[in-house]
């Protein structure tokens, strides 16, 4: 192991990063134009003795009069190995300014709460490890601090400009940039930023009747790129609608960065779009890196139900605009 002065942590991420669009960017709060609640789950790594999971609630919703999106989104990350646990609680804004009769400009924000507990008693340090006996001691000099659970502010901000079929988006989060050492005092061990660029393009292939019903089929690609010092990734992929049923694929990595391969991940994603406003999705992310065949790659789902609160025929409300958020994973 190599130890440096300072340490920097990294966010966790959802391969269905779509299907959890407030943790992608604030200015997705109330996209739909509909009202919104979803869950997400991840559970990384499960062929490791410590694997990571990771747990997202929110609801979102949005207000034709203000036209405004409100939302709320709960977070938790747990670390088998060190039970390292990050819990956060987040509000959202965000306003829809309309540029033309297609176009739209949305900017959003966040503002939250995080707090994070851990245990040290699973870290061995050098002193302990025998190397002529290849045996671990027990007891050693170095001091193991008693880490109280602490909390932090959190703030970040995005910005989105969309017609019905084609969207690009921007976000940046802990723009405040809060302090994570195990140390109170400690100046160096801080969040940085993360931000991501990320849009994507959909075309309708016709419509299809199903037992009466009509289905409108549909393929969107997409991209999402994210930065967070010194990590960077980048999401390519496509999803079909093809009446109920969501099929997807998907790249994570890129290639030649520093003049060594990054490929991470083929994704593949299945779900069901059904008419009541439910979306439900799985995917599996098979890890291309050598690790793979021992972590066991990952397992997400995710969970949604979309629905308009109120009477639309009280109000001349205009056809839903981004129509792939509601099925997108």
């Amino acid at each position: 192991m190599l130890f440096a002065w300072t340490a920097k942590g990294q966010d966790f991420h959802f391969s269905q990063f779509y299907a959890s669009p407030l943790n992608l960017n604030p200015a997705l709060t109330g996209s739909t134009e509909l009202s919104r609640f979803g869950v997400n789950y991840r559970k990384q790594w499960p062929g490791l003795s410590y694997d990571f999971n990771a747990y997202s609630a929110y609801f979102d919703h949005y207000s034709y009069d203000l036209k405004s999106g409100f939302g709320v989104l709960v977070n938790s990350f747990q670390e088998a190995n060190m039970q390292m646990n990050t819990s956060d609680i987040s509000f959202f804004y965000s306003y829809n300014l309309s540029l033309s009769e297609d176009w739209s400009f949305r900017l959003g924000g966040q503002a939250g709460y995080a707090r994070r507990s851990a245990r040290l008693d699973n870290l061995i340090f050098g002193d302990q490890v025998d190397l002529f006996s290849r045996t671990i001691n027990q007891s050693t000099i170095d001091q193991i601090p008693d880490f109280e659970p602490y909390g932090y502010l959190d703030l970040g901000f995005g910005a989105l400009v969309h017609n019905e079929h084609l969207w690009l988006g921007a976000s940046a989060y802990h723009i405040n940039r809060p302090n994570l050492s195990f140390f109170p005092d400690n100046e160096v061990g801080f969040l940085p930023v993360k931000w991501s660029v990320h849009g994507g393009f959909s075309f309708p292939l016709g419509t299809n009747n199903y037992f009466g019903s009509k289905f409108d089929n549909q393929i969107t690609l997409l991209f999402n790129y994210k930065n967070q010092n010194p990590f960077q990734q980048l999401d390519i992929g496509a999803q079909m609608l093809y009446g109920n049923v969501i099929g997807g694929l998907g790249f994570r990595g890129i290639p030649g960065t520093r003049n060594m391969p990054n490929q991470d991940s083929i994704i593949l994603l299945l779900g069901v779009n059904l008419p009541i406003g439910m979306v439900i999705g799985y995917s599996y992310d098979f890890m291309l890196s050598e690790i793979g065949s021992a972590a066991q790659g990952a397992h997400e789902v995710s969970f949604r139900y979309q629905f308009l609160m109120g009477d639309p025929k009280s109000r001349n409300q205009r056809s839903r605009i981004l129509k792939c958020f509601n099925f997108m994973m």
